[in-house]
This record gives C-alpha cells, structure tokens and sequence, in this order.
C-alpha cells in the first residue's frame, strides 16, 4: 500500500521562532508595498497641484482616494502583524526564562543531592576529637620552646645595674693610652719613641772599597 499511496510524511510542527519569522518576512513585504504606494501619492499630489479642475482632475483624484484606502488597510494589517509578533516575543521570552529557571531547579536538586552525600561521610564527633588533638599538640610544642630555650648562664637574680657596673669597668681596663699620633702605650718602647722596625743601612769600610777597587 506504501507504494502505491505512498507513506504519510510527518511534517515537524513549526515552532515560535519560525512563526515569527513569518511574521517578519510579511511585514517586510506590507512595508515595500507601503513604500511604493507613497511614491505614488507624491506622484498624484504633484500633479493635482498643477492642473486646473475639470474631469482629467477628478479622474486623478479618484485614484489617489483609492491608493489612499489600499494604504490604510495596508497599515491595518501591518499594525495587526506587528502586535501578534510581539505577543510572540513576549510569548518566546517567557518561554526562554521559564527553561532558565527550570534549568537551575535541576542545578540546585543536583547540588543538594551531592551536598547530603557528602555530609553523610562527616563524622562530627571525630572532627571535634581531632581538634582537641592539635590542641594538646600545640600545648606540647609551646612547652618544648619553652625548655629548649631556657638559659643556664645567666643567673635570673642578676640584675641590669650590676651588668652596666660590670661592663663599664671592662671598658676601663680596656682603655688605651695614646701618645704622639694615635699609637697605643703598649706599641710604645721603652725610650718612649716608635720601634725601630728598619735596620739601619750597613756602612762599609772605605779601605775595604780602595781594596776592592
């Protein structure tokens, strides 16, 4: 039977998008046609203008009346193209949100699932126990900074006014006595002048240079 009457071909239904399209594609064809019958208007106007009245006049008249009501229900239609494709935008945009927040409803339901199956594996009395470990290990570190750093030197009666007593008496046996330009006392020789660190230059015997010469 299929051969002979051919299949049923199932023809996908149009959908709000294709409606509009439609739309659009007539009301672009009413817009050239309102186009052209107002040049044609200018037309009849300019020659309304220049003749005088008789039949030729009203005859021309005549036409402009009649391309003026072709207008009109031109700009009818258009009106009523153009308020259905706004209800269709509306109608569309509707459409578009309504699957926005759709699509977010099945985030959110996905998002709790996987929240409560993961709260579900978290114990909280082993995250409390855990705390009070660290605390304790903390405590312990503290206390081992503590022993680690303590000072066996240094008695803790000394006080600040004995070290300043102290160390101002090592300054004073560390003092020099400077003499002449800027050398220690202790550089000094006996005789009070600067060592003699250069030997003085040998003088030989002129009767040994006679000799030799």
């Amino acid at each position: 039977m299929n051969r002979i009457f051919g299949a049923k071909k199932t023809v996908p239904k149009p959908t709000l998008d294709d409606a509009m399209a439609n739309l659009d594609t007539r009301i672009s064809a009413l817009d050239v046609k309102l186009s052209k019958i107002n040049s044609e208007l200018s037309v009849y106007q300019q020659k309304l203008a220049r003749m005088n009245e008789g039949a030729g006049k009203q005859a021309l008249k005549q036409k402009a009346l009649k391309l003026l009501k072709q207008r009109k229900m031109i700009e009818a239609q258009k009106d009523s193209l153009q308020t259905q494709s706004w209800n269709m935008e509306q109608a569309s945009m509707t459409t578009t949100n309504l699957r926005n927040v759709m699509t977010t409803v099945d985030a959110m339901k996905g998002a709790n699932k996987e929240l409560k199956k993961q709260y579900g594996k978290i114990n909280i009395d082993k995250i409390e126990s855990i705390q009070d470990e660290m605390e304790d290990l903390l405590d312990m570190s503290s206390e081992l900074q503590e022993t680690m750093a303590r000072s066996y030197a240094l008695p803790d009666d000394v006080s600040e006014t004995e070290l300043d007593a102290e160390l101002e008496a090592l300054g004073d046996e560390m003092s020099y006595d400077v003499e002449g330009e800027g050398v220690p006392s202790y550089m000094m020789e006996d005789g009070g002048g600067l060592p003699q660190f250069v030997d003085e230059p040998v003088q030989e015997d002129k009767e040994e240079v006679k000799e030799a010469a």
